[in-house]
């Protein structure tokens, strides 16, 4: 058992080092992805035509394999985390944005318009009042994109140890130890899990309205208060 956590040296971290690592790089573009998705799905929203070329291109976006992002970046970059965050920011688009939009497309017309009565410009209506109901939509594609995310990491090994956990799969085969792949794959599963159950206690946290078992993107009638008759209802 000794040998599960016995990281060779060459990595130059420790195996509590290496998760540090893979959730900074794993994160962090997730991070970068949602920043750039909310404005970009609000003019999605306001203008359609734009959301199918916009959908078109994440996709293309993703069908690039992270190899071949990576030969274009390391002129630039060089052989760095920044190297493995700028493909996996890019990939999140393709999640983020569509859930986005259809959460934000759930938000019924009559509280719109009862936003937009009471003064709410579009920018302030997207922030207040938009995005806060389609919470649930938009936190059901951060947990994809973590995942995802958490899962390509590794592919940085294929760069000079940019890979975090994902080294100790390439040092399994280098030095015949097969322990350290199994460490690899159980410690980004068990990653994968904490970030999915912090997300959707997130998503409780920010929906307290919102009725048990309800599936993201589910239109209501009107705001909050309509989601705790409804709660009522059910219990």
């Amino acid at each position: 058992m000794s040998g599960f956590f016995d990281i060779p040296s060459d990595l130059q971290h420790s195996w509590a080092g290496l998760i540090g690592l893979h959730l900074r790089e794993a994160l962090i573009p997730v991070a970068a992805g949602l920043l750039l998705a909310l404005p970009v799905a609000q003019l999605c929203g306001r203008f359609r035509w734009l959301y199918p070329p916009v959908l078109g291109l994440t996709t293309v976006l993703y069908a690039i394999p992270s190899l071949a992002f990576f030969v274009v970046l390391i002129d630039y970059t060089g052989q760095t985390e920044l190297t493995v965050m700028i493909p996996l920011a890019l990939y999140s688009l393709v999640v983020l944005i569509p859930a986005i939009v259809d959460g934000v497309r759930s938000v019924p017309d009559e509280t719109l318009a009862a936003a937009t009565a009471m003064g709410f410009g579009p920018v302030r209506r997207y922030t207040q009042v938009q995005l806060p109901i389609a919470a649930p939509a938009v936190i059901a594609g951060l947990r994809v994109a973590t995942a995802s995310s958490i899962s390509l990491v590794s592919v940085g090994a294929l760069i000079g140890n940019q890979g975090a956990l994902g080294n100790l799969l390439a040092a399994a085969q280098k030095y015949d130890r097969p322990e350290l792949a199994v460490n690899a794959v159980i410690t980004m599963a068990v990653l994968a899990i904490l970030c999915d159950a912090l997300l959707v206690l997130l998503r409780v946290l920010l929906t307290p309205w919102m009725p048990r078992g309800a599936q993201p993107g589910t239109r209501y009638a009107v705001g909050p208060g309509k989601f705790r008759e409804a709660e009522a209802e059910a219990l």
